[in-house]
C-alpha cells in the first residue's frame, strides 16, 4: 500500500507520533449506524448506559459499545473480550437460523416488533426501515443476512417502498453483469401484506467466517479529506497512491454511472466499501443501488420525478456504455415485474426508453 509519506500522515502538529485522538478509522465503520444503530440504541442503551441517540455517543461511547456487545459488527474485527466471549459462545452453541419455510413469516414477526419500537427517521426519512437475522437456505453463502422491510401495503408511501425494494433487487442483479463488479445475494419475500428484501452479508462466510470492510467515507475521512460525495474523486486519488489498482477505478466508474442511469440519488460515501487485500483495496460488492430519486418526501407524498440522466465525460464514456447497456436491462425487467405496482411499472418502462435513445444516439455517433 501506499506509504504514510505519499499521504502526507502524520500530518503537523496533529498526529506526528502517528497517534491521532479518536478512534482508528476502521472501527468507525463498526460502529451502530443508521437505521439498525437507531434501533440498537433503543434497545440497550438503558443495559449499555449509553444515550438512545447514537448522534450523542462520543468515541468512548463507542469503544464501550464494541468492547461489549460489537461481536456481530461489519467487517472482521472483534473488539474486547466482552464481545469476543458473546462470539465464542454462539461458535460453541450456534443458535438454529430460520428455516426457509419459516422466513417470510418470521420476517413480519420481526418487521413488527422493529416497527413498534417507534424508530425515527425510517423509511419516510429517506431510508428503509431494516434488522439483521440468521436464516438457512440451500446453496446460501452464508446464514447471515439484513433485511429490508416495507411498511403494510397500502395505496402511495408504502406501496412505493416496497416498488423501491424489488428495484434494489434487480439493480442487483443486473450492476453485477458488468465487468469486475459484483452485488451483495437478495431475494424479495412477502408476508402479511408486507415486502422484504433479504440480501445476504458479504462480510460473512458460513456461520462464523468474517471478511475485513471499510467504507470509502472512512477511508476518505481519514486518509485523504476530499470533499463531496462524488466516488470517482477518492478513487482517482487512491489509483495515484498506488491503493487502488486501475482496474479497480474503471468497475467504480461502471458502478457510478450505472447508479446515475437507474435514477439512484443517494450515492454517498457510506454506499461503496472496500475489502483490504494484500496491502490494497478492492471494491466490495455493490449495496443499496436502486432508483432513490423516486422514494416518497418525508411527509410520505410521492415525489414529481423528473430524470436527469446524463452523459459521461469522453475519458469515461467506455464504463458510460456498459453501464448504460445494464441500466436499459433493469428498467426493461422492472417495467415488467408484476411484484411493482402498475403506475411505477409505467415509470420504469418509460425510463427504459429515455435510457435507450441515449444509448442509440451515441451508437450512431
Amino acid at each position: 500500500m501506499c506509504s504514510f509519506e505519499e499521504l502526507n500522515w502524520p500530518v503537523d502538529g496533529i498526529s506526528m507520533e502517528g497517534w491521532w485522538d479518536g478512534l482508528p478509522y476502521p472501527l468507525y465503520d463498526m460502529r451502530p449506524q443508521g437505521y439498525l444503530g437507531r434501533t440498537f440504541a433503543r434497545q440497550h442503551y438503558a443495559e449499555l448506559e449509553i444515550s438512545p441517540d447514537p448522534r450523542q455517543w462520543s468515541d468512548d461511547d463507542v469503544l464501550h459499545i464494541l468492547t461489549r456487545a460489537g461481536w456481530d459488527a461489519s467487517g472482521n474485527l472483534i473488539l474486547g473480550e466482552g464481545a469476543l466471549q458473546r462470539w465464542q459462545a454462539d461458535f460453541l452453541n450456534p443458535a438454529p437460523g430460520i428455516a426457509e419455510a419459516d422466513q417470510a413469516d418470521a420476517y413480519a414477526t420481526l418487521a413488527q416488533e422493529v416497527a413498534a419500537l417507534g424508530v425515527a427517521g425510517g423509511s419516510a426519512g429517506g431510508e428503509f426501515p431494516k434488522f439483521t437475522a440468521l436464516r438457512t437456505l440451500a446453496d446460501a453463502h452464508t446464514e447471515h443476512v439484513i433485511v429490508k422491510f416495507s411498511g403494510e401495503l397500502m395505496p402511495g408511501a408504502t406501496q412505493r417502498w416496497s416498488d423501491l425494494l424489488v428495484c434494489e433487487h434487480l439493480a442487483s442483479l443486473h450492476i453485477a453483469r458488468l465487468p469486475g463488479v459484483s452485488s451483495a445475494r437478495s431475494r424479495i419475500l412477502q408476508g402479511r401484506n408486507r415486502t422484504f428484501l433479504e440480501s445476504e452479508r458479504f462480510d460473512r462466510v458460513g456461520r462464523h467466517g468474517r471478511i475485513p470492510l471499510v467504507s470509502l467515507e472512512s477511508v476518505n475521512g481519514h486518509l485523504l479529506g476530499l470533499d463531496g460525495s462524488d466516488w470517482r474523486m477518492p478513487a482517482r486519488r487512491l489509483v495515484q497512491l498506488k491503493a487502488l489498482d486501475a482496474s479497480e477505478m474503471e468497475a467504480v466508474l461502471r458502478m457510478w454511472w450505472f447508479g446515475k442511469l437507474i435514477a439512484n440519488s443517494d450515492m454517498h460515501m457510506g454506499n461503496l466499501s472496500f475489502i483490504p487485500d494484500a496491502g490494497m483495496f478492492r471494491i466490495a460488492p455493490s449495496y443499496d443501488m436502486l432508483p432513490m430519486a423516486y422514494a416518497p418526501l418525508p411527509g410520505g407524498e410521492l415525489p414529481v420525478v423528473t430524470p436527469q440522466f446524463t452523459l459521461a465525460p469522453p475519458s469515461e464514456l467506455e464504463a458510460w456504455r456498459e453501464a448504460c447497456e445494464c441500466a436499459v436491462a433493469f428498467w426493461s425487467q422492472a417495467g415488467a415485474d408484476d411484484r411493482i405496482s402498475a403506475s411505477f411499472r409505467v415509470v420504469c418502462r418509460e425510463n427504459g426508453g429515455i435510457v435507450q435513445g441515449m444509448r442509440e444516439k451515441i451508437a450512431h455517433h
